[in-house]
């Protein structure tokens, strides 16, 4: 006599629900980036900011989550990359825009347009070598990044009371190195590698409840000063290590002629 096989609920529907579910943070990432345009357009620079950060938290779930419950797909990648675009690549561009160049003429929309421009040609450049990478290093400084420095450097400003933003220069020369900088091929780190933590996961957790006391201090201040500090690690990084490249080995001599 044959028995008959039922479904349960957990044969069917957690990997749909769980292919859901990136996708849905990354729609979350995608609106917040959306919700920033319109501040932009309502001059609220603070909230514009805000919102990209609040984009940063979904677009780190969206990846982790995937990973984590083996539903990565092609779709998710190219959804993703789409959503940073709007929310990394022009809302920063439009907020520096608006904020700090309005008054800049076409210098202005120049470096927003060439921090955008440079935003997707590293997205798309990341794409298609994304299984060519070295472990633990990206190529180039990622857009999250740079649109991190842009948005902490709104709320960070507005903390120290420059009113309405710091110089004009000093908005157009982060604008043109952060678009440089994302088509680089200067190495940055990445913390998608999660080895360290497997094999120290006290340490780790102490480390991320310090870094969480310092950033709570003065989260405006402090959030600045980290993006900026990862934005100069991998010109820092280049610099030492061709510094290490020109110095001769101990035991050997130069020669000339």
């Amino acid at each position: 006599m044959r028995r008959k096989r039922f479904r349960t609920k957990s044969n069917a529907a957690p990997r749909q629900g769980f292919y859901i579910l990136p996708n849905l943070l990354t729609t979350a990432s995608l609106f917040c980036g959306f919700y920033g345009l319109v501040a932009v357009f309502q001059q609220d620079f603070h909230r514009a900011a805000l919102a990209v950060v609040a984009s940063f938290f979904f677009d780190g779930l969206d990846g982790r989550i995937a990973r984590a419950t083996r539903t990565t797909s092609r779709f998710g990648v190219e959804y993703d990359s789409l959503a940073d675009l709007v929310a990394f690549g022009v809302t920063p561009a439009l907020l520096a825009f608006s904020w700090g160049l309005a008054h800049a003429g076409r210098l202005g929309w120049l470096a927003a347009f060439l921090f955008t421009a440079c935003g997707a040609l590293r997205l798309a450049r990341f794409n298609i070598q994304i299984h060519r990478a070295p472990k633990g290093h990206f190529r180039g400084l990622p857009i999250p990044a740079a649109a991190a420095l842009v948005v902490t450097m709104v709320l960070f400003s507005s903390e120290v009371g420059w009113n309405p933003s710091p110089p004009t220069w000093v908005v157009l020369m982060t604008l043109y190195g952060l678009a440089f900088l994302m088509v680089s091929s200067i190495p940055y780190q990445s913390f998608k590698d999660m080895e360290l933590v497997r094999e120290k996961p006290f340490r780790a957790l102490v480390s991320c409840v310090l870094l969480l006391v310092v950033i709570l201090v003065n989260p405006p201040v402090t959030l600045f000063l980290l993006a900026l500090a990862y934005t100069l690690s991998g010109p820092a990084e280049l610099l030492k290590g061709r510094k290490k490249a020109s110095v001769p080995r101990e035991g050997t001599q130069e020669t000339t002629g």
